[in-house]
């Protein structure tokens, strides 16, 4: 049974550490029973995975809290599985309806953990995953009170974040010259591990969260995070908890937008590193720089308010712009009812922004410095279209229509699920599900081409051996943020046309994350009897300093990467190769595997939010 217990002996900081992966509740036969470790709508799909040798199928149990046995069949072999490295048996209960605790499946000695079967299965999760944010709030101390207990409680940290740009020479003999003002940038999110704030993973963060917001509005069933669900001191003034805490994200980012007459030093004509480069001065103002960050990598473990590295302002970037011109616009529409003042302030960014961005298009971020992350991107269009569409819903202008009609974006094939630096979908999304002035036949053909795409990824579940909407051979960094983000598109795919089988895609992709997977992993703090601990990151670290805490409930780790990494848990995890699936470990020196992040988060956030409603049972109670 050589996956039902690994462990590795860690050495951190003069503490010497076992990490283990439990692997999956089985039995000594090597049969392993991999399944969803929270629970199961009682209207919806639910499915196990079996592990096992055996080519015929095997009797399957489905046993509740007294030991009764409710449902039996057998299971469906699927047999070799490369992305997992198992030989897989399928089991479907899905027409079991019956609600209760403890539940848990039986295939001979085989056991898997328990589970729950109920209309709300997740319980807290939408709210747990949304406070993620609230505890990576910069500038502010965390209070107990609202943090869950006085273990996450924090002084603030970088309480005054102000930074002049970066200057000096970067990893690849580029020589940066900085600028000549100084920004206060105090606020917003920690992007993930570090102490970094960076502007293009914002983008697509703030966005899911006022997408979510935009469509549960639109269908009436917006009650989730309404003012006093969530434990945040803005609860109770009368706006919806989850904008107040998108808000506290677009404060910062508006503050990212460089000043009027501003001037900036970019080098000519590069798309990628290299040496020597020659400079240009352009006409900065309206355009928004990159990130900011410290000047160095901080040791770990190093909680914000301890940090005493010199913080740093990077340069502008039209990437950084165009998402700070889309979220802009994306606040101005929300905002307009609630709070006249911020919208106004957005929409003026948003159209500075993009105006910038006309003017300087091709501003490529290349600055590669130690101490934070580079999220460089070579290809704008998708953000050029991004912003034009969130601008169009909002002003309806025609010029930004046209700019929309004009990109090959609004027309192409949806073949990906939306990441940081593939933003053209959220564009198409927006133009599909808020009302504007596009025409119906064109916002007919939108949605068709996002439910295409979302029947492309529901048809891979059968490719899957463990039955997810996501059956590729490579596994990226943040695997669990792309499963997330073509959940979404599921979704909104069942919202389009009331096809009950792209739900149980979504719900599939769900099960994976919390539990159904070769390692018998939730990879959801706090969720599962196996759920992740020791994510990469700077202050929820135990196993560097006992005096810190483990992760609070509802945080994500990014999930298996098979792709090779520097980090130092590669050499002791996948050396040698792994299945895809596999190649992750609860470790925390693990940052291209077990690093947590606002953009994985929030496709957590909305997925859950949309699995809690979406039940046959409580839709019309939304």
């Amino acid at each position: 049974m050589e996956r039902a217990k690994t462990c590795w002996i860690v050495l951190v900081s003069g503490l010497v550490l076992s990490v283990c992966n439990d692997g999956f509740a089985g039995d000594d036969s090597g049969i392993a029973i991999h399944l969803n470790q929270v629970g199961f709508h009682a209207n919806g799909a639910k499915r196990a995975v079996i592990s096992a040798a055996e080519t015929e199928p095997l009797r399957w149990e489905l046993v509740d809290g007294s030991g009764n046995v409710r449902a039996n069949g057998l299971t469906e072999v699927f047999g070799d599985d490369p992305v997992s490295g198992d030989h897989v048996h399928r089991v479907d209960f899905s027409d079991f309806d019956g609600r209760g605790e403890a539940f848990r499946l039986r295939s001979g000695s085989a056991v898997s953990h328990p589970f729950r079967i109920d209309d709300d299965p997740y319980g807290n999760l939408e709210h747990d995953a949304l406070s993620y944010f609230y505890h990576n709030r910069s500038g502010v101390p965390i209070d107990a009170e609202y943090a869950g207990g006085p273990a996450w409680a924090r002084p603030a940290g970088h309480e005054l974040d102000q930074a002049t740009c970066r200057s000096g020479v970067d990893r690849h003999g580029n020589r940066w010259p900085g600028c000549a003002y100084t920004l206060d940038l105090t606020g917003g999110w920690y992007d993930a591990g570090d102490h970094g704030k960076y502007v293009v993973n914002a983008g697509i963060s703030v966005w899911t969260l006022l997408n979510l917001h935009e469509r549960q509005t639109a269908s009436g069933r917006d009650r989730t995070f309404g003012d006093g669900q969530m434990p945040i001191p803005e609860a109770g003034n009368g706006v919806s908890d989850l904008l107040d805490e998108v808000r506290f994200e677009l404060e910062f980012l508006l503050r990212m937008q460089a000043p009027p007459k501003a001037e900036a030093e970019i080098p000519v004509g590069v798309e990628r590193n290299r040496p020597e480069l020659s400079f240009t001065r352009i006409d900065a103002s309206g355009m928004a720089h990159h990130k900011v960050a410290d000047d160095d990598w901080t040791s770990i473990p190093m909680p914000p308010h301890r940090d005493d590295k010199r913080r740093v302002l990077f340069p502008v970037s039209t990437a950084a712009t165009l998402n700070l011109a889309a979220t802009a616009a994306q606040c101005a529409r929300i905002w307009r009812e609630t709070d006249d003042e911020f919208s106004d302030r957005c929409l003026t960014a948003a159209k500075r922004a993009y105006a910038a961005a006309e003017r300087n298009p091709e501003v490529y971020f290349i600055a590669d410095f130690d101490g934070s992350g580079m999220y460089g991107d070579s290809d704008l269009s998708d953000e050029f279209f991004w912003a034009a569409a969130e601008l169009f819903v909002t002003t309806g202008d025609p010029a930004y229509a046209s700019a929309l009609r004009k990109s090959r974006h609004f027309t192409a094939t949806v073949r990906h699920e939306p990441a940081w630096p593939r933003v053209a979908t959220l564009g198409l999304i927006s133009l599909a599900l808020v009302a504007n002035d596009l025409g119906e036949d064109d916002i007919r053909a939108l949605r068709q081409r996002l439910v295409t795409a979302a029947e492309t990824f529901r048809g891979e579940r059968n490719r899957s051996g463990y039955h997810i909407p996501f059956a590729k051979n490579d596994y990226p960094w943040g695997s669990n943020g792309n499963i997330l983000n073509r959940a979404i598109l599921l979704a909104l795919a069942f919202d389009f046309t009331g096809d009950e089988e792209y739900r149980n895609a979504a719900i599939d992709a769900m099960d994976y994350i919390l539990g159904r997977n070769p390692l018998g992993q939730s990879y959801v703090a706090g969720y599962g009897e196996q759920a992740m601990r020791h994510p990469h990151h700077r202050f929820w670290a135990p196993s560097y300093d006992a005096e810190l805490p483990s992760p609070p409930p509802g945080a994500l780790s990014g999930g298996p990467n098979s792709r090779r990494s520097d980090d130092e848990a590669a050499g002791t995890v996948i050396d040698g190769g792994c299945a895809p699936q596999t190649c992750w470990s609860d470790d925390p020196r693990a940052y291209s595997m077990n690093e947590v992040a606002i953009n994985w988060n929030a496709p957590l956030v909305w997925v859950a939010a949309f699995l809690d409603e979406a039940s046959p049972d409580r839709r019309d109670d939304r």
